[in-house]
C-alpha cells in the first residue's frame, strides 16, 4: 500500500546546488512527487518543525541550521514509502552511511547532511501536513 513521507532538502545541499541530483536520485528511486517547495524557516517554524529534539543537547544548532538557508520540502508518496526513503538517504553521519545513499554523495557531516526524512508512516502525514495543505498537494496528483 503507498505510503507518503517527507523530504527537506536542507540548506547545505540547497546551497551547493544539489537539489537537482537528489531530486533525480528519489525519482530515479520510484518516487512519486506530490509536492514540492522552497521555502526558508524562521526560528519558530524550525523550533516547532523539530520540537521532538527541544531536549537534546544539538536542538539550538539544529534549529539555527534549519534556519540559515532556503529548504525544499517535498511530499513524496510510494509503496513502502518511509523505510525505503530512509534507506536512500543513508546513516544521518556521511561517514557511515551506505555507497549510493543521498548523504554519502551530499552530505559533508552529521550536523550538514544534506536531506531530512521522515521517521514513521504516521510523522510523515503530520510533517507533510506542517509545509502543505491538502489541497496542494491534491493538486499535484495525476
Amino acid at each position: 500500500m503507498a505510503e507518503r513521507t517527507l523530504a527537506i532538502i536542507k540548506p547545505d545541499a540547497v546551497k551547493k546546488n544539489a537539489a537537482g541530483g537528489i531530486i533525480a536520485m528519489i525519482q530515479d528511486a520510484g518516487f512519486k512527487v506530490l509536492a514540492m517547495k522552497q521555502t526558508r524557516l524562521t526560528p519558530a517554524q524550525a523550533g516547532e518543525f523539530y520540537a521532538v529534539h527541544k531536549e537534546r543537547p544539538f536542538y539550538g544548532e539544529l534549529v539555527n541550521f534549519m534556519c540559515s538557508g532556503a529548504v525544499i520540502p517535498i511530499a513524496l508518496e510510494k509503496d513502502n514509502a518511509v523505510a525505503d526513503y530512509r534507506a536512500l538517504i543513508g546513516a544521518t553521519d556521511p561517514a557511515e552511511a551506505a555507497d549510493g545513499t543521498i548523504r554519502k554523495k551530499y552530505a559533508s557531516s552529521k550536523g550538514e547532511n544534506a536531506v531530512h526524512g521522515s521517521d514513521s508512516v504516521e510523522n510523515g502525514r503530520i510533517e507533510i501536513g506542517f509545509f502543505f495543505s491538502e489541497s496542494e498537494i491534491a493538486a499535484n496528483v495525476a
